[in-house]
């Protein structure tokens, strides 16, 4: 794992993370790393327990301003 990667462990559930050209099937035990940079959507259909490690500094939407964007202070509190 590089800086700026995000490493997705599914603890309970089962989830799916969307790329540009494939989608990411995950289930319980299974983990997933995603490169620095590349665009990516995870989505649970139902309720489903991760283990998220990335920076600090990662903002959740990229450099895109949209309106669910927050501040990483936002994202803390």
């Amino acid at each position: 794992m590089e800086f700026g990667d995000e490493f997705f462990y599914v603890a309970k559930g089962r989830m799916r993370i969307e790329l540009e050209q494939q989608v990411i099937h995950l289930g319980e035990g299974d983990f997933f790393t995603v490169p620095r940079g590349v665009r990516h959507n995870p989505i649970a259909d139902e309720e489903c327990w991760i283990m998220l490690i990335e920076p600090a500094s990662t903002k959740h939407t990229g450099d895109e301003i949209i309106p669910q964007t927050r501040s990483l202070d936002e994202q803390l509190a």
